[in-house]
């Protein structure tokens, strides 16, 4: 989450030794697609991390918060702007794991 909150690029920094740089993995379409890869490792990792406890419905709703309140935080920070392109990819990313996740537990209810 530290790259959400760097003025400027970090990975622009360390790869191209240019901190205005924006390392684009794949072409946006209606959502930054790069808004959308983070958040979605971010929401596995969480669910993964807690998919036998009973804080899953916190966690969800806190990926949820955390995706609106880091793209707000462009706003402040230099360099950085809020764009609704990047809260919808973040929005994505989460939702998409939350559907991921739930397909897979019911998968593995009707299994056992």
């Amino acid at each position: 989450m530290l790259e959400y909150l760097f003025p400027g690029s970090l990975l622009g920094c360390i790869i191209f030794n240019n901190c205005k740089i924006q390392l684009q993995i794949t072409p946006d379409f209606l959502i930054s697609t790069n808004h959308l890869y983070s958040f979605l490792i971010l929401s596995l990792i969480g669910f993964y991390t807690y998919k036998n406890s009973k804080y899953l419905n916190i966690l969800t709703i806190y990926l949820l918060v955390l995706s609106v309140i880091l793209e707000i935080m462009h706003y402040f920070i230099p360099n950085r702007s809020f764009e609704y392109q990047d809260l919808f990819g973040n929005l994505a990313g989460v939702i998409f794991t939350i559907i991921l996740f739930n397909l897979f537990k019911r998968y593995e209810e009707t299994r056992n």
